[in-house]
């Protein structure tokens, strides 16, 4: 007979659609109950209505409950009072008499002298985007209704602990709107419990399921008293295993309750499961994941030689796997992905606009997962000369990447290993081969190329202006989408590439040749400050020009300290000087208001569209720096790495063939000195054009608001491009999809993206293979020479950046838009980064040492420590 009291559910009556009822934990219990071939011992659900009752004829709960939603995470102690002050009443609340009745009714059905589980079950539990395990009770072994009942009130009260309460706060849960319903079910007193993912926790692995299992009840294992044995499986096979040293188990009591036992030597060491079990369990697994669709991480036990499971949940921290090509192919045959984004400087989530617009104008494909874009380098790890081309290239942009690839490949597991004779290079040191990455060089072209490239690309954007503003509704569209070629030919022009891989390549013969015959490490850093044509290295001094109009006007700089809406810098006219300070302001943003925090996506807020973001920085120049200090900071660069210049000329002299080695030098040099600075220029052209898109399609946005199509102009970020024209076209859109993507992307900010990514999910972060370093010393890559100590500032965002003169840079990533903070630094630390990606082409052009890709930099250094960046050999340490 089908139960249909609003307070109690049996598992058979239970599926997914019931979380708000039975909560997370009694959901995936009648789910599991479903499954035909598992086991699941039986029971029932107290369900959340149960709880809301009890609650809501309790006033004084409600009153303890709005004082508690007044607190912060900072507030421990009133925290603690407050949280253990609810627990004390809900316990002593008396459950309604009709609802014990029909807990009696169900306890008599399955048998009231049996031992119970009782455990909680909040509807804030196992989300696909946070885990709550584990913030409630578990109550086990529990004999008698009346024991019962009191462990359904200490169920509901544990809601309330303090780490649970605190759990809430950092994930922003109203206290007020997380329920709690209770299970109870029938207990098993297992020989053997654990745990099995059906991924592997450590590297990601989809194939490969992760068991961990220890003697007598799980909880020894779930509560880290025990150390576990862990076994992996893969295709059916036993791959591994670790046996523990098992000293405890916790066991059941015959009158009620647990207790802790020691386990004799012999069998401390005993595997805890058979091979035949382990393949029997791993089976089970497969059969769990396949119902719920996604790797699951589940609670079992191993009563009288049969397998039980007692709960299952999403594992919320794997990276999603990015999806190309042929899903049938994809299942049979290995790929391996590239982050973009580390290549990119540029690791945040994206929005599906973003994104789209991304792909569009990318020279190959590139594949979503997790907000995140992947090129699949499959075809290139699996050929001799695309390995080369491929570690050249990303060996120079990012070791780790390269560490990585060279790890997956040899393993030998997923792809063939590389052949003997072919040369394994330390991805901790750099490539000095002379004849290496032999791109075609522009020796013999004239310097003005790069002035005639830039006034090309100005051109370009000018008439992309003019002509996209006669467009309107999915005309718009048609038209970037027709654009997009252009800026794809721009981004892959071969002068363009040219000049960028010859200053690329001479950078790295001076660097090979002075090494080589003085002794000289890092010589092109030095040659490379104060180069022409920056327009990134411009920005940053452009800003302190800013500074210097502002800084007579005590008046403005007062209003500016104080200034937050973003239309506010209007009113600068009303004060002495502020008529000047807000041409300046309107100066800089014509020449770099499309830039911004993370510009590759397109959705990200620009300084035009809020000025106010850079305003601390120009404080903060004003605060540090004396009148004049761009041309005085630019004109030091540029007089050090003449200096740098003549020196190492004078030496070479010197030696041996010395008239050849200068003429040879002096030719490098020139070229880096030339064509170094126009590294930065196609990027910027390319955010341009993004920015001229950008406003074209806010503009369709407003219809479309006005329309009452959409909410507001951001909801257009959450469409593709190819979406958003159909929109425009049909007037037609389910809003379901932008609330869905919403909140796809709030669960994707909180993904740490892997910089390569194998088809079977398997994560690889890559390790600096390095001898000779300072004991406690972090590695990283050497990007811009020089050793300094300073005070360290952890800083994420830009908004965030409170510097003083001298301190030291540790941050995630930095792109154009941090340049303006390098005027003020004297130390740079990344945890993304390579060799010319834009934070290290501007350190060595201010002359700053840095290091980057350090993994972990910003959660290893701590904000205001003092450390020594050593940019030379490419290490941070902690002083």
């Amino acid at each position: 007979m089908k139960n249909t009291s609003p307070y109690l559910v049996d598992f058979q009556d239970i599926d997914k659609t019931k979380f708000t009822l039975v909560g997370g934990k009694g959901a995936n219990l009648g789910e599991l109950s479903r499954i035909e071939g598992i086991l699941v011992p039986a029971g029932f659900c107290i369900s959340t209505e149960a709880f809301k009752r009890v609650i809501g004829e309790t006033s004084s709960i409600k009153e303890l409950l709005d004082q508690l939603s007044l607190l912060m995470v900072e507030d421990r102690d009133k925290i603690g009072a407050l949280s253990g002050e609810i627990r004390r009443v809900i316990e002593g609340i008396a459950i309604p008499h009709d609802i014990t009745d029909e807990i009696t009714s169900h306890l008599s059905r399955l048998g009231e002298e049996n031992a119970y589980a009782v455990r909680s079950s909040a509807t804030a539990e196992d989300l696909p985007t946070a885990s709550f395990a584990g913030q409630q009770d578990t109550y086990l072994n529990i004999i008698g209704k009346e024991a019962i009942l009191a462990h359904i009130s200490k169920c509901w009260a544990s809601l309330f602990t303090e780490r649970a309460v605190i759990y809430r706060l950092q994930n922003n849960f109203d206290h007020r709107k997380v329920q709690l319903a209770v299970v109870v079910q029938k207990m098993v007193f297992p020989q053997t419990a654990g745990i099995l993912f059906t991924a592997d926790p450590v590297t990601s692995n989809r194939k490969v399921i992760s068991i961990d299992a220890s003697f007598g009840l799980g909880e020894a294992l779930v509560s880290g008293l025990v150390n576990a044995d862990t076994y992996k499986v893969r295709n059916g096979q036993v791959t591994d295993k670790r046996i523990a040293t098992k000293k405890l188990a916790i066991y059941a009591l015959n009158e009620g309750g647990t207790n802790q036992q020691a386990l004799s030597p012999e069998q401390q060491n005993k595997p805890a499961l058979t091979d035949d079990q382990i393949i029997q369990l791993a089976a089970m697994g497969r059969t769990i994941e396949a119902h719920f669709g996604s790797p699951q991480d589940i609670e079992w036990c191993l009563a009288d030689d049969t397998f039980y499971s007692v709960q299952s949940r999403p594992i919320t921290t794997l990276f999603p796997i990015p999806a190309a090509g042929d899903p049938e192919a994809n299942n049979t045959e290995p790929r391996v992905y590239v982050s973009v984004g580390h290549q990119q400087m540029m690791t945040d989530a994206m929005k599906p606009l973003g994104l789209s617009l991304w792909q569009l104008t990318a020279a190959r494909p590139m594949y979503i997962a997790g907000g995140r874009l992947f090129v699949d380098v499959t075809q290139m790890v699996t050929s001799a000369e695309g390995r080369e081309i491929l570690f050249n290239v990303l060996g120079k942009s990012d070791p780790l990447v390269k560490d990585a690839l060279m790890t997956l490949l040899e393993r030998g597991d997923m792809f063939p290993s590389l052949p003997p004779d072919q040369p394994k290079q330390s991805s901790g040191k750099p490539n000095t081969d002379k004849s290496s990455a032999d791109f075609k060089t522009l020796t013999e072209y004239d310097p003005a190329i790069v002035s005639e490239l830039i006034t090309h690309s100005q051109t370009s954007i000018n008439e992309l202006k003019q002509a996209i503003q006669t467009k309107s509704g999915p005309d718009v569209i048609d038209f970037i989408l027709d654009d997009k070629d252009q800026l794809r030919q721009s981004l892959a022009d071969s002068q363009s590439f040219g000049v960028i891989m010859t200053a690329m390549n001479a950078a790295s013969w001076i660097n090979a040749n002075m090494e080589e015959w003085l002794g000289e490490k890092n010589a092109a850093d030095t040659l490379s400050q104060s180069v022409p044509n920056n327009i990134t290295s411009e920005m940053g001094l452009a800003l302190l020009d800013v500074a210097d109009v502002i800084r007579p006007y005590p008046a403005v700089i007062e209003y500016l300290q104080t200034v937050k809406e973003n239309n506010s810098l209007d009113e600068l006219v009303t004060f002495t000087g502020g008529k000047e300070a807000k041409n300046a302001i309107d100066t800089f943003l014509s020449k770099y208001g499309m830039r911004c925090a993370g510009e590759i996506d397109i959705t990200r807020t620009r300084w035009s569209e809020k000025p106010t973001t850079f305003i601390p920085l120009i404080l903060s120049n004003i605060k540090n720096f004396p009148p004049n200090a761009a041309t005085q900071k630019f004109e030091q660069g540029k007089q050090e790495a003449l200096k740098k210049e003549q020196e190492l000329l004078a030496r070479l002299a010197q030696l041996p063939d010395g008239e050849q080695k200068t003429e040879e030098t002096k030719r490098k040099i020139d070229l880096v000195r030339n064509f170094a600075g126009y590294r930065e220029y196609p990027k910027y052209a390319m955010v341009n054009r993004y920015f001229i898109y950008k406003q074209a399609l806010l503009k369709e946005a407003e219809q479309l608001v006005q329309a009452g199509m959409i909410q507001s102009t951001d909801d257009i970020y959450y469409l593709t491009l190819e979406e958003l024209r159909e929109v425009v076209l049909t007037h037609t859109l389910d809003y379901q999809i932008i609330d869905q993507r919403k909140d796809e992307f709030k669960s994707y900010e909180k993904l740490t993206p892997p910089r390569v990514v194998t088809s079977d999910g398997e994560v690889l972060s890559g390790a600096y293979k390095r001898e000779n370093l300072p004991a406690n010393a972090i590695a990283g890559l050497a990007v811009s020479s020089g050793i300094i100590e300073g005070r360290a500032r952890v800083i994420l965002t830009m908004e965030a950046a409170n510097l003083e003169d001298g301190d030291i840079l540790v941050t995630t990533f930095t792109d154009p838009s941090w340049t303006p903070l390098f005027v003020s630094i004297k130390g740079l630390i990344t945890e993304v980064g390579g060799l010319m990606t834009h934070g290290a082409v501007i350190a060595r052009e201010y002359g700053i040492p840095a290091v980057v890709s350090v993994e972990n930099a910003t959660k290893l250094i701590k904000d205001g420590q003092r450390i020594r960046v050593n940019g030379t050999e490419g290490y941070v340490e902690i002083l």
